[in-house]
C-alpha cells in the first residue's frame, strides 16, 4: 500500500473516530486525496534529506595492494652453522681421544662469536610490492559495524538476502528530530 493511501486511510479513520457518520469521499481531486498527496510528498522529501546511520554492517574487504619496507630477520645459530655443525661434531669426536677436544671447542666458540651479530636482524627480508592485478596478492578481510562476526565465515553478503541480513541502516531519532 502506498504512503499516500495510508495517509488517506488514516484521515478516514480519524474522521470516523470523531463521530463522522456519512460516507467520506476520497476519490481523485477531493480535499482528502490532495492533502494526502501533499503530505506524502513532504514526508518523502524530508526522508531524502535525512542522514541515515549504518547501525550494522558486515562486509568483506579485498586488499588490492600491499607494500612493506625491508624487514630485519632473526636467524637461528644452527642455520648459520649449517653444514659445518656436523663437521665440528665429527672433529670433536675424532679430536677428543687425541686431546684436541678443547681446541675444537674453542674453534666452535670463535665461529659462534663471529656469527652471533648475525642472529638478531642479521639478514633482511626483501621489501614487498604486491598487487591484486599482478597475481601476487590474494588477501581478504572484513569490516563491521555492530557486533564483530569473528570471521568472514560468519556472514555472506553475496546476494540480497545476505545484504539484508548483515546490513542495517536506520534513521536515528536524534537525526529525525533535526528534520522536524
Amino acid at each position: 500500500m502506498s504512503l499516500k493511501q495510508k495517509i488517506i486511510d488514516a484521515k478516514v479513520q480519524a474522521l470516523q473516530d470523531t463521530g463522522v457518520q456519512e460516507s467520506i469521499d476520497t476519490g481523485p481531486g477531493t480535499y482528502i486525496e490532495r492533502e494526502a498527496q501533499y503530505i506524502a510528498e513532504a514526508v518523502l522529501e524530508t526522508l531524502t534529506e535525512a542522514n541515515f546511520t549504518i547501525t550494522q554492517l558486515k562486509a568483506p574487504v579485498i586488499l588490492e595492494s600491499m607494500k612493506t619496507p625491508e624487514q630485519p630477520v632473526n636467524i637461528e645459530l644452527e642455520t648459520l652453522l649449517g653444514e659445518y655443525q656436523p663437521v665440528l661434531k665429527l672433529l670433536k669426536k675424532l679430536g677428543d681421544p687425541l686431546g684436541l677436544g678443547a681446541l675444537i671447542d674453542k674453534l666452535e666458540g670463535e665461529i659462534e662469536k663471529a656469527i652471533l651479530p648475525l642472529l638478531e636482524g642479521g639478514a633482511k627480508l626483501a621489501k614487498l610490492d604486491l598487487g591484486k592485478d599482478d597475481g601476487g596478492l590474494e588477501s581478504t578481510g572484513y569490516v563491521y559495524i555492530g557486533e564483530d562476526p569473528d570471521s568472514q565465515a560468519a556472514f555472506d553478503v553475496e546476494d540480497e538476502d545476505g545484504q539484508r541480513e548483515f546490513t542495517t541502516v536506520k534513521l536515528l531519532h536524534e537525526d529525525a528530530d533535526e528534520l522536524m
